[in-house]
């Protein structure tokens, strides 16, 4: 019992000190965003196109060299000051495997594996395409948390939502006559600094509590259930891209460094069983679960789960055919 117990504590300390930094890193870049661009107006310039919206989303990934944890906090700074859905959630979804540290280490641990270097961005892309298109099918009102869905609608225009939507003005107004109403936009203030750090702080202590309470539970289902066990499961093509999918949830470890990971078990497994792992690991795992919950409803976050791992099902599948 002993022995489990340092175990646990070890791969605890591990996992969180290998996404603290990016969490950081990710608050950092909110805050400073929300004082260069108080109201976000750059935000909503991006396009709302249900294709070109997570495209663009997805390429914000190449300059944040953040992983998935790091880039909640820049998702829900988007999602708050008005950004297009599609943008939002395709950055959310795709920026942790496009950033530049992870193609970089993507690229030191299967330098003789070229297929990997471009499967896992496409696949990347697919996946947040997919996710972006199924979420557009629930409202936002049932798909965003009630705080970022208030503070979203204060950053909008009155030609996308009512006052009373906006939780200010005049009850009764209508859409069209508030838009012909409304006076031209004035520039938002840019907050004072301090109060950007204070806000910063605040978020960032929220978010590594949960991160803390995601490393704790994915420590402990490590420990309980031995990698070995899963790796051994993957005897099929298909049995084991579900074995390493499985195991990306479990092991929850940061999408900068995962592809060292994979390179330790890469030869027991099938090449669609790799990129399933360093595929799923990135969008949904036991440590990534409560952040995501700060920004998506139970219904939201179970439907993007579900459709990550079909997704990843599929592309996976469809490596193995082609390679095996």
């Amino acid at each position: 019992m002993l022995i489990k117990l340092n175990t646990a504590w070890a791969l605890f300390q591990g996992l969180l000190i290998e996404a603290l930094p990016f969490l950081l890193i990710g608050v950092l870049i909110s805050a400073l965003a929300r004082w260069l661009a108080p109201g976000g107006r750059w935000l909503r310039r991006l396009p709302a196109h249900p294709l070109l919206g997570p495209l663009s989303g997805a390429a914000l990934g190449f300059a944040l060299p953040a992983c998935e944890c790091g880039n909640v906090p820049v998702a829900r700074r988007m999602l708050v000051g008005g950004a297009p859905l599609g943008s939002a959630l395709g950055f959310l979804f795709a920026a942790p495997v496009l950033n530049p540290i992870v193609i970089a280490s993507t690229w030191a641990a299967f330098p003789d594996q070229p297929w990997l270097l471009l499967a896992r961005p496409i696949g990347a892309v697919l996946v947040s395409l997919a996710l972006c298109l199924l979420l557009r099918l629930i409202p936002e009102q049932q798909l965003l948390q009630a705080d970022v869905l208030a503070e979203r609608r204060l950053n909008q225009p009155l030609a996308a939502v009512t006052l009373l939507q906006r939780r200010s003005g005049l009850v009764g107004v209508s859409t069209a006559t508030s838009t012909a109403q409304e006076p031209s936009p004035q520039p938002t203030p840019r907050p004072p600094l301090q109060e950007v750090l204070s806000h910063g702080g605040r978020e960032f202590v929220q978010l590594a509590l949960l991160l803390v309470a995601g490393c704790v539970l994915a420590a402990l289902v490590q420990t309980l259930l031995p990698r070995q066990w899963l790796l051994n499961l993957g005897g099929s093509p298909t049995g084991s891209i579900l074995a390493l999918m499985a195991l990306s949830l479990v092991i929850s470890v940061c999408s900068s460094v995962d592809a060292f990971l994979a390179l330790s078990f890469a030869a027991q497994v099938t090449p669609g069983a790799l990129l399933a792992f360093l595929l799923l690991g990135p969008v949904i795992d036991l440590k990534l679960a409560g952040l995501l919950g700060l920004l998506l409803r139970p219904q939201g976050l179970l439907l993007a789960s579900a459709g990550a791992g079909l997704s990843v099902l599929l592309i996976s599948q469809w490596i193995n055919l082609w390679l095996l």
